[in-house]
């Protein structure tokens, strides 16, 4: 059982469109779409979305949403539900929160990890809120040794674009660590792809934190492999 996720939008083709997108990256996550209004208008409907969240079922849900009447939707769904534990509404760009979500849920992660998957992709400007200890200085690169480093050369054809870096942070959003690649944030898809890093490239990874070997190892298993592309 994995993580299920439900998408909802004011466009019934948006939300079909995202999940077919996503689902390609994550084949065994179900990804649940409740977008448009029940008789096929541009909305939302909470019918729709109470549906999708009773048919996710698997070990959690998260929820994401593109503009704010869908959150307030979607909130209404959560309080008509008595707001059940393991369904978590994320704060997150739709498409690419839904992609990272997507592949940490395909990787075992729990309801929590996916959620924190699909707000990192919100990237950097999402850490650093008025007292976070990034913000304070205090964060990652801030002075602190890491206690783990690595650096690993991309050796796929095509780099680091949309599906390597939705792996990279899917899987390291999911661990006790806090990881940056060449200085982004590396459980941030959208992060990942700013380094417009091709074949050759070289990832200086560092990590601080109970899990920082494992994330290390991590991303070196995925770049050697080639992220599974030729």
């Amino acid at each position: 059982m994995t993580v299920s996720i439900v998408v909802v939008s004011h466009s019934a083709k948006i939300a079909d469109g995202a999940i077919e997108l996503a689902a390609q990256m994550a084949p065994d996550v179900v990804l649940l779409a409740a977008g448009g209004t029940d008789d096929g208008r541009i909305g939302t409907s909470l019918e729709k979305v109470l549906a999708a969240l009773e048919g996710a079922g698997g070990d959690g849900t998260v929820i994401l949403t593109d503009l704010g009447s869908a959150v307030m939707t979607a909130e209404s769904a959560l309080e008509f539900l008595g707001d059940p534990e393991g369904v978590l509404l994320a704060d997150a760009p739709l498409v690419e929160g839904l992609v990272a979500a997507a592949v940490a849920a395909q990787g075992g992660a729990d309801a929590r990890a996916v959620k924190r998957a699909a707000e990192a992709a919100l990237g950097p400007a999402r850490q650093l809120e008025p007292g976070s200890v990034e913000a304070a200085g205090e964060g990652p690169g801030a002075g602190t040794p890491p206690d783990c480093t690595g650096d690993f050369e991309l050796v796929n054809q095509a780099g680091m674009h949309a599906r390597p870096a939705a792996k990279m942070a899917g899987g390291l959003s999911s661990l006790d660590a806090e990881v940056t690649i060449n200085g982004v944030d590396g459980a941030s898809m959208t992060g990942l792809m700013t380094l417009g890093a091709g074949k050759g490239s070289v990832l200086h990874v560092e990590a601080w934190g109970a899990d920082a070997e494992r994330a290390v190892s991590y991303v070196g298993a995925l770049v050697q492999s080639g992220f599974g592309e030729p």
